[in-house]
Parts: C-alpha cells; structure tokens; sequence
C-alpha cells in the first residue's frame, strides 16, 4: 500500500524545455547550442517518489502531463550535467509505451539547478544506506552469564556496617554469667575516701582530750 504512495520531493514553477540537437562529440552537450531564448516548452517540474521509484514529471500550468522521465540512478544516463553550465541538464524522457527521447531542460534561477541536484542526490543516497541496512546480516551476541571454571562469586546480604551484639558468656553450670558493674568514676572514688576518712577521723581522739603532745 505504501509502495502506492506518492510523495513530492522537489516543485519548480518554472522550467525551459529545449529540443537538443545532434550530439557534437563524446564530450558532452553545451546549452549554449541549444537557443537558450527560445524555449521549446516552459512550465512546471516535479520530482516525486512512488516507493522507491523517481520520477521527473513535466506539466503545464493547467496540470496537463507535459513529458515525465523515470530516473533509476544519479548522475547516470536519464539526467546528465552539460559542460558549459550548472543551470542545465539533459533528461531522457519516456512514454507509456517504454520509448525514450532526450530534451533539454534548464531553469532561470541558479539557486533552483541546485535545489534539483540536491534533491535527485538525498533520494539516491537515502535509497543506498537502507538497501545497506537491509542487506547487513543480522548479527546476534549472545550474554554468557555462566561461571567459568574456577571462577567464584561473593553476594553480601544486609548491612555491613552492623556490627552484631555480643553474646553472653556461658559458666560451667549453663546459666548465663552476670556482667560486673563498671569501675567507678574520678568523683565516686572521692566520694568513697571522704567516707572512710570521715569514719578514721571520727574513732580518731582529738589531741586536746587524749593528752597526745605535738612537736
């Protein structure tokens, strides 16, 4: 269905068609030769795709089917540059019936010669790069995540910053052992040595009443 399609690549308003005359030489046509200020034919062109298919369509400004010229490469036979210009090409046109002539056809604008170039251009190469890519074979890499020999792997599960809490020690009887307090601190030590001081002090006898002498 999408091969019926067609699509428009390229519209000129105005193009020359020029009757050619015998070819001089091998070394190419010169529009030069051909009457430039007498046109044979002036109206529009179109370069349309119907899939993969070119096609360059003349046509009158009624819409009338002037010429058209079936294109399979470029630059090759159907349409070819003339030595003494860049406005001018000579395209092979074909009927109905598959019989081909040859014409002139040129434009007034320098930029519309290179907006044709351009577009048969795109169009070939864009048909090149999908018939590569169509013809690449598929290449298919398969993931081998098997262990090779002697290879080892380590899987870490939670977190391993936590450390695990200490287990309570086992006594001989198989009860748990109960943990001893902690030393005391700088002022419990204080506070136990004025305890026992205060109790020296106070069994002690004062000199005044025991008759103990001084020196």
């Amino acid at each position: 269905m999408d091969d019926d399609y067609e699509r428009t690549l390229l519209v000129k308003n105005e193009c020359f068609v020029y009757r050619l005359p015998p070819r001089p030489s091998n070394r190419g046509y010169r529009a030069a030769d051909w009457g430039l200020d007498k046109p044979q034919w002036t109206g529009r062109m179109k370069i349309v795709v119907t899939g993969k298919k070119l096609c360059i369509k003349f046509d009158d400004r009624s819409g009338e089917l002037f010429a058209k010229a079936p294109v399979d490469t470029y630059p090759g036979v159907a349409v070819e540059p003339v030595t003494d210009s860049s406005r001018y090409f000579v395209i092979r046109i074909m009927d109905d019936n598959g019989r081909t002539a040859f014409i002139g056809a040129g434009f007034a604008d320098r930029g519309d010669a290179f907006d044709f170039n351009v577009a048969l251009q795109d169009h070939f190469k864009q048909v090149k790069t999908d018939e590569t890519i169509k013809n690449e074979p598929l290449t298919s890499s398969k993931l081998d995540l098997g262990l090779k020999e002697g290879q080892t792997f380590t899987i870490k599960l939670g977190n391993s910053s936590t450390k695990p809490k200490p287990k309570p020690k086992v006594q001989a009887g198989g009860g748990a052992g109960l943990l001893l307090p902690p030393p005391p601190g700088p002022a419990s030590v204080a506070a136990k040595a004025d305890a026992e001081w205060g109790d020296f002090s106070s069994s002690a006898p004062s000199s005044a009443s025991s008759g103990w002498v001084t020196f």
